[in-house]
């Protein structure tokens, strides 16, 4: 069985992009599901050299190691990904065996504005560059207007949008049933 594991870029128990990523598990279908948490103390060099990789951060790399498959949901805040989405980033940068690499890895966005966060996907391609994953080019899923995108248990509303996760999801578990 597949282990997917998602990352919601928000924090709040509520948010549409948790919503989103929500929908992304259903439509990725049977498998093992995780979902990162992203309350790690700010990036600090001085930090890691006093007390090493925080566990919380060893946590997540671990979690993203051990995963077949990747998806990432962002909101945009001012126009980027949201500072704790980054923070994570730079801290799994520091951990040793280099996670991400080959991973297949799909990205998702949910924003209030009529882009749905095409600034923040975008951004956030650029920032998993290093690591070196498998990152899917698309479809492309950015839920525009997300506080009206979704019924009160949840549920994505708009079947163009239900209809380009379930590709982006089956193309994520296609991936992850190949080899690296």
């Amino acid at each position: 069985m597949l282990t997917l594991l998602g990352i919601p870029g928000a924090l709040r128990a509520a948010s549409t992009n948790r919503l989103l990523l929500a929908e992304a598990r259903r439509a990725f279908g049977e498998a093992r599901h995780t979902e990162a948490d992203l309350r790690l103390p700010l990036y600090d060099g001085d930090l890691e050299t006093a007390e090493g990789i925080p566990p919380g951060v060893q946590t997540l790399a671990d979690q993203i190691a051990a995963a077949d498959a990747v998806v990432i949901a962002t909101p945009e805040y001012n126009k980027a990904p949201p500072g704790v989405l980054k923070n994570a980033l730079d801290w799994v940068s520091r951990t040793k065996g280099a996670p991400f690499r080959d991973k297949p890895v799909a990205i998702i966005s949910a924003a209030d504005g009529r882009g749905g966060g095409d600034r923040s996907q975008f951004a956030l391609r650029l920032m998993l560059t290093p690591f070196r994953p498998r990152l899917l080019p698309g479809p492309e899923v950015m839920v525009a207007e997300s506080s009206k995108a979704f019924t009160p248990d949840g549920r994505l509303i708009d079947p163009r949008y239900q209809n380009a996760l379930a590709e982006l999801m089956q193309a994520l578990r296609t991936e992850a049933s190949r080899p690296a």
